[in-house]
């Protein structure tokens, strides 16, 4: 929706030339208005992508007439109206009909606590003016980004790191332990680290609060509990909450926008039963909007039949658009610039060159991310599933892109440390409680793996063209509903089962049986030609070869074999040279 930023200085008055620098990096998140305070310890800027309440009445930072407080805000509150009306009971009174203004009312009545009551994909900053601090919060599910850099004298604040390293006073080395997460988990780099020692991102369902005397401390606010001992269900029950749930999920994303609400369709299952659910609330026509690329010789590069199947079932206002390689290789380097943290996922593209074109039409859109993680519909699950009694071993064996041997063998010795990711799964594992092994693994993924690969891939390459994505699979309410739901369910019929039986009758058999597809980008997934080159200068640069973070010969084994393939069928060639290239453009 937005991008927010700004500064508490410890031991002089903020500084204005700071939001000079950083504003500028979070202008494609927020075309629509610009707006900057500062007054002694404190600059706040934003740049705003006007849904809600497009009055410039809204625009932020946004003030508390009542209590002085000041709100930069990036993402949408979906209970706002309710939230709105009781604190209207309260006493409280409201100048706009945004969203934006019942945060601060909240915080005015509840504190650091009215986090609890906010239902939505948020991250804020609010200066409290008279407790002379500053309170951050993140949603439960980090669909928002919030970074953050600390010195001596300063804190900074903003919604991508570019803004945050425009300060000049970050930190720029690599976070060893980072480097080891990203090598081994597809490019996620779990909160609060990032590939970066000087900036850091607020972990997901919690908040923090920075005093004017460089105090902080930070607080978790939301967990999910993945072992619900007293849940007894019918399956009938089982998939009547879910449907329930996930309609619900839905409605209210539909409801809060005051422009016209899109759906990426991919032709997969999530994003199809996404229109469904949109029928079934009496959105005709939906607009729906689908993107396709060259094919290889071993893969289609674009669903169109599935799409084109939804499109025909339901009648819908569709936009299809095609990419041939001939304008996907020359727009790479513009896609990784628009990358807070370098992300490895072929179809960051996709989303990017979609978005583009889709942004000309409406500035929402639903898209399906986060099905496959909540309901086990990518084929490592079943095969950790059947090995679960090894526990941490069938997950490490199935989804690490390399063991830690094989990582030793990529880097160089100065990188060549401990198994930091081991440790880290092991320890969220363990927070599963009792329960299923599988539904751990799940919950493991929907509150850490996704957020920091296809959900904020999602978030950065929709809002590089000020298009915002809702995702209603990641609704908390559902997620929470959905997580004692017996592993063997979300596992039938080649996983995803809720899914395809809420399908079932409301979406063509074609698209619910079809077998699981992913967004095709052949280019990339294979490196060849143009795009091989590419890879090989990246790798093969000065820069690269200087930086001394790939071994010499692992780059060349690459080079010569490139397509080498990761347990998780990520290419490792693609892999390397878009981290590289993400090091350079940010001057890494």
């Amino acid at each position: 929706m937005c991008g927010i930023a700004g500064e508490v200085s410890f031991r002089q008055a903020a500084r204005p030339d700071v939001l000079d620098a950083m504003l500028p990096h979070l202008a494609r998140r927020g075309p629509d208005h610009e707006g900057r305070w500062v007054e002694e310890a404190v600059a706040l800027g934003h740049r705003r992508l006007r849904i809600v309440d497009l009055h410039p009445r809204s625009n932020q930072p946004l003030e508390d007439q009542a209590t002085g407080c000041r709100l930069v805000f990036n993402g949408c509150i979906y209970n706002y109206r309710e939230l709105r009306a009781h604190l209207s009971g309260c006493g409280h009174q409201f100048v706009t009909e945004g969203d934006s203004e019942v945060i601060l009312k909240a915080y005015a009545e509840w504190g650091e606590k009215c986090v609890e009551r906010l239902a939505g994909m948020f991250a804020f900053a609010i200066w409290d003016k008279e407790a002379r601090r500053l309170f951050l919060a993140r949603d439960r599910l980090g669909i928002k980004p919030l970074y953050f850099a600390q010195t001596k004298d300063h804190f900074h604040f903003a919604s991508n790191t570019q803004a945050l390293l425009a300060t000049g006073e970050v930190d720029r080395d690599l976070d060893a332990v980072a480097l080891h997460y990203h090598l081994s988990l597809h490019g996620s780099v779990p909160a609060p680290h990032t590939l970066l020692k000087g900036v850091r991102k607020l972990a997901p369902g919690h908040t923090m609060t920075v005093s004017a005397d460089g105090a902080v401390r930070s607080r978790a606010y939301w967990t999910l509990d993945a072992h619900n001992p007293d849940v007894q269900r019918t399956e009938d029950e089982w998939l009547e909450r879910a449907h329930e749930q996930l309609r619900e999920a839905v409605h209210c994303r539909l409801e809060v926008a005051d422009v016209p609400v899109g759906v990426l369709l991919s032709g997969g299952l999530d994003s199809s039963l996404l229109v469904a659910l949109l029928d079934e609330a009496g959105v005709s026509p939906v607009r729906t909007y689908s993107v396709g690329f060259e094919s290889a010789e071993e893969e289609a590069g674009d669903e169109f039949e599935y799409s084109d199947a939804v499109v025909a079932h339901y009648g819908t206002q569709h936009h299809r658009y095609f990419v041939d390689n001939s304008e996907l290789q020359p727009r790479l380097d513009e896609m990784v610039a628009c990358m807070s943290e370098p992300m490895v996922a072929q179809d960051a593209i996709a989303f990017y060159l979609l978005s583009e074109q889709v942004s000309r039409d409406v500035s929402v859109v639903l898209s399906g991310q986060g099905a496959d993680e909540a309901f086990a519909g990518y084929f490592w699950y079943p095969r950790m599933h059947e090995e679960r009694a090894d526990g941490l071993e069938a997950f490490c064996r199935h989804y690490l892109d390399r063991t830690h041997e094989e990582l030793l063998s990529a880097v160089c010795p100065p990188w060549a440390g401990e198994d930091h990711t081991r440790a880290l799964l092991q320890e969220r594992l363990a927070e599963g409680g009792e329960g299923e092994f599988l539904n751990a693994v799940l919950r493991m993924d929907v509150t850490m793996l996704i957020t920091d690969d296809p959900v904020k891939r999602v978030d950065n390459m929709t809002m590089a063209w000020g298009l915002e994505a809702r995702v209603p699979y990641l609704d908390a309410g559902l997620l929470q509903t959905i997580a004692g739901m017996p592993a063997e369910m979300k596992l039938r019929d080649g996983g995803k089962y809720p899914l395809r039986a809420l399908a079932r009758g409301r979406l063509p058999d074609s698209v619910i049986d079809r077998p699981k597809g992913y967004f095709p980008v052949p280019a990339l997934k294979f490196v060849r030609g143009a795009f091989f080159d590419w890879a090989r200068d990246v790798l093969g640069s000065p820069q690269c070869r200087n930086r001394g973070l790939f071994r010499p010969e692992y780059l060349d084994a690459l080079l010569r074999e490139p397509d080498q393939r990761s347990r998780i069928d990520g290419n490792l060639l693609w892999h390397a040279a878009a981290l590289e290239r993400w090091l350079q453009l940010n001057v890494i």
